[in-house]
């Protein structure tokens, strides 16, 4: 089973978050070096969110709790969500 965490981001996100970035792709880098995060990427045209694909949902939780982007307010809210699978790596049914 797999666990995507939604981000919806403010509307000035971008423009807000290039002091934030490092620390922000340092925590994704961490996460998918400890085979946590199995994948993350910003939702682009228009550029109002970001998913990334957690093998739990604790450690999901848990990043966003220590995000840049969420503690200095670029996102607005986030969920995390199970995810059921049908085919490809890690497929839960």
């Amino acid at each position: 089973m797999l666990y995507i965490l939604f981000y919806e981001v403010a509307d000035d996100y971008i423009a807000r978050r290039a002091p934030l970035r490092q620390e922000h792709l340092n925590l994704i880098r961490a996460a998918h070096d400890r085979g946590e995060l199995v994948m993350a990427g910003a939702l682009a045209e228009p550029p109002d969110g970001a998913v990334l694909i957690f093998r739990a949902p604790e450690p999901a939780e848990a990043f966003a709790n220590s995000d840049p982007y969420v503690r200095n307010g670029l996102v607005k809210s986030w969920r995390v969500r199970k995810w059921a699978t049908v085919i490809g790596d890690g497929a839960s049914v």
